[in-house]
């Protein structure tokens, strides 16, 4: 348990963020409306730029790249940012606890 005090919050969103939208089936998306916390979706609104990019990374990660690209053409550029964004922390994280050399 100690351990874990010294991993950054923002990581342990990261990849918390990315297990969901992998596990998440693409499917069940679409126009349906699901449960979520976008406030916009949850006032009605259909259109929401957070909500597409999210669909549009579950679908690159079940290979369907025509799919993730028609509900938002960001979601790949914005999933390999997000990785980048893990390897840093991660990095980072082991040099300040002088696990990495």
């Amino acid at each position: 348990m100690k351990t874990l005090k010294h991993i950054p919050f923002e990581l342990i969103f990261w990849i918390g963020a990315m297990i969901l939208l992998a596990t998440a089936n693409p499917d069940k998306h679409g126009d349906a409306q699901h449960f979520t916390l976008c406030p916009l979706a949850n006032m009605g609104f259909s259109w929401c730029p957070g909500c597409g990019i999210g669909r549009s990374i579950t679908q690159v990660f079940h290979g369907n790249f025509a799919e993730s690209f028609a509900h938002h053409w960001f979601g790949v550029p914005a999933l390999l940012i997000i990785c980048w964004r893990i390897g840093v922390l991660i990095r980072t994280n082991l040099i300040n606890n002088k696990l990495l050399i």
